[in-house]
């Protein structure tokens, strides 16, 4: 009986010191989440405020997020710093280089926890858009079967389109439509495919198994299989005219019918009449030369560079001689050059470790899409995005170190991120666009527009006065940490395509077609661009925002010529 006794006593003993162990983990466990969270709060509070942007950010501090107001207007002990001293200080030291430098870590890591916040918060829209996108399947095409599907011989050439998350049969048929093909085409549960002729390989309706991505339930192909559905009754309601566009007039080649595959004559011909039949044809370009109507892709001898005074093609809109057959009108269909649409990833590492490196909203998504369309090879990202992923850009998924793309997005500009690169392409935008650019990606996406309660909030000056700080020393610590430049200027990008897209796919050593770069320039845009037509009703820079941005302006004016490399397009200040 005793020896139980003391058995029990023992056990007893062993569980009460367990469970006061036990006890003491989850208080000191509690304690450091809720200081954690204290502190992320002051850094939420203190991020952005004009009282204490201009004091000079100590390094340690810098690490961990915005530095605490109360702690820049306390001084340390055995230290006597009067207000007017701090002010003076600021003043001088605001807008130098070393200051710049000394708050580069503080913004990264707060946009980064913007771009997080983001991702999180853009979820619900998705639902709410894939509600939308299952309503829009009640009125679908007629199927027409399960066809056999090859990548590298496709059936269905016109546009090809990528959802990897959110792609419907509705979806698909819907864009074909609007693009005046009659087929549309669905493989792998995401990829889309428009084409006017049928696949001539049926297959079995069982080997098109694959479930759409966006919609439970509903059949997108297979492996190397289509589900192919007609779009005759979308297309009329679709009305293809509304998306053919006037590219301008030309002069027109010597010989037309050897710079384009087909042609048509017609008494009475119209816009409406040539575009519809090069659309049929699958060309990108419908060219008009009095009754002539010709149908084809911008090539060497028809580059579409060099516009002619729109004058000279006066009256012929409705088909007229146009100055006696020197000069044609050009309009681009609504199918998509596709000669530049296939992409793929490195078959052997790189040796060379490229970096494309720009600060957020500075146009990093539109020159991935011109490289990886101009060399056929994805480009990777320090992030994962998975709205870039979901639309094609593959290699968003892969490690950012694996060195199986052409060069790799990023917006950071620390000294050891930089490093890591053997190369980089540098991207400067106009502060002010980068700056709306970036508060829009942040509010509504990569395509949407913030509301006019987000400007006028006090988000917008405190988004500024953080961010502002940081386009300067991003290209500040890239000129000074960098190994191999290239330096690269998004508006001279917009305005000189070609030759800029020369310079940037030579520098990464890859050899391409002319053909090819027409190509990309008949897509420049992509699918990742603002269309531009919000246009605010006031002006959301105040003078005070517009004094601060200039002189970071002038500062890295300044530090590019100081490198060799040409200063800021003119057009940045004053403003």
């Amino acid at each position: 009986m005793a020896k139980a006794f003391f058995r029990l006593q023992k056990f007893l003993r062993r569980t009460q010191f367990l469970l006061f162990f036990l006890t003491a983990a989850y208080l000191m466990a509690g304690s450091l989440l809720l200081l954690q969270r204290s502190r992320l709060v002051i850094q939420q509070s203190s991020r952005g405020t004009p009282s204490n942007q201009g004091v000079p950010v100590p390094e340690e501090t810098g690490r961990v997020g915005v530095t605490e107001p109360r702690a820049l207007q306390s001084p340390q002990p055995g230290v006597v710093v009067g207000t007017d001293a701090l002010r003076e200080l600021a003043l001088e030291q605001r807008h130098s280089p070393r200051w710049l430098a000394s708050r580069n870590s503080e913004l990264r890591q707060l946009r980064r926890r913007w771009f997080h916040r983001f991702s999180s918060e853009q979820q619900p829209p998705q639902t709410a858009g894939l509600r939308a996108t299952k309503h829009a399947a009640d009125h679908r095409g007629t199927y027409m079967g399960c066809f056999t599907h090859d990548s590298g011989e496709r059936t269905l050439r016109g546009a090809v389109f990528y959802d990897l998350r959110k792609m419907t049969v509705a979806h698909c048929q819907e864009a074909c439509a609007e693009r005046a093909y009659s087929f549309a085409g669905l493989a792998h549960g995401a990829e889309c495919f428009c084409g006017n002729a049928l696949p001539a390989a049926a297959a079995r309706r069982e080997e098109c198994s694959s479930e759409c991505r966006g919609e439970r339930g509903s059949v997108c192909g297979g492996l190397n299989r289509l589900s192919v559905y007609s779009v005759e009754q979308l297309r009329a309601a679709a009305r293809p005219r509304r998306n053919v566009i006037y590219r301008g007039c030309f002069r027109a080649p010597e010989n037309l019918t050897d710079t384009f595959p087909t042609s048509l004559i017609q008494p009475n011909l119209t816009v409406e009449m040539c575009s519809e039949f090069c659309s049929k044809k699958e060309f990108p370009l419908a060219v008009i030369r009095g009754q002539e109507c010709y149908c084809g892709y911008p090539t060497g001898r028809f580059s579409l560079r060099q516009g002619a005074d729109g004058q000279r093609c006066s009256g012929s809109r409705n088909a007229s001689s146009a100055a006696a057959g020197q000069y044609c009108l050009v309009y681009q269909t609504p199918v998509q050059d596709t000669r530049c649409t296939d992409r793929k990833f490195l078959t052997t590492k790189s040796k060379v470790f490229v970096a494309l490196s720009s600060f957020p909203g500075a146009g990093n998504t539109w020159a991935r899409h011109l490289i990886e369309h101009a060399t056929g090879y994805y480009t990777g990202s320090y992030y994962f995005d998975g709205a870039l992923y979901n639309k094609g850009f593959k290699g968003e998924k892969d490690h950012w170190r694996s060195r199986r793309t052409i060069c790799v997005k990023t917006h950071e500009s620390g000294k050891t991120e930089i490093e890591m690169f053997d190369s980089a392409i540098l991207l400067i935008r106009n502060p002010y666009k980068s700056l709306m650019a970036e508060f829009n990606r942040k509010y509504a996406g990569h395509l949407g527009y913030a509301t006019d309660r987000n400007w006028k909030s006090q988000e917008w000056p405190d988004f500024v006065n953080s961010y502002a700080s940081w386009w300067a020393s991003h290209v500040l610590e890239w000129l000074k940490y960098g190994k191999r430049l290239l330096v690269v200027h998004y508006e001279e990008l917009k305005q000189s395509l070609i030759p800029k897209l020369k310079e940037m796919v030579e520098f990464l050593n890859v050899t391409v077609t002319e053909d090819r770069l027409l190509c990309v320039e008949n897509n420049r845009d992509g699918n990742f661009k603002r269309s531009g037509a919000k246009q605010k009703n006031f002006e959301p820079f105040t003078q005070e925002m517009k004094d601060l941005i200039n002189r970071y302006i002038l500062t890295v004016d300044e530090a590019l010529r100081g490198r060799n490399f040409s200063g800021l397009p003119r057009e940045y200040v004053p403003r």
